[in-house]
């Protein structure tokens, strides 16, 4: 997980651990799990929970990370994008 925090917004990156370096492709969709965006830190749920309930932006990738930010009410499972085997959400507050 990373949390970037520019003029106001706090954006929240966060992926499982696993997929880190990875890219999957669906179509014309391409995401690129990258280290440098999603960060190197390994946190637990509750720090997750935190970090996303505090977003006005998140980027949620991966089975496990999207299922919990289902599970907190971050996300609605309809809004869920799958990029061959990778899910992907993103949220925004407006």
């Amino acid at each position: 997980m990373k949390v970037y925090r520019v003029r106001g917004e706090v954006l929240v990156a966060v992926c499982d651990s696993d997929i880190v370096g990875m890219t999957f492709r669906e179509g014309d969709l391409k995401i690129e799990v990258k280290e440098e965006f999603y960060g190197t830190r390994e946190v637990g749920e509750e720090e997750v929970k935190r970090a996303l309930k505090q977003a006005t932006i998140a980027n949620i990738t991966g089975e496990k990370a999207v299922r919990f930010a289902i599970e907190i009410g971050v996300i609605d499972e309809e809004n869920i994008l799958r990029i061959g085997e990778c899910l992907h959400a993103q949220m925004v507050i407006i």
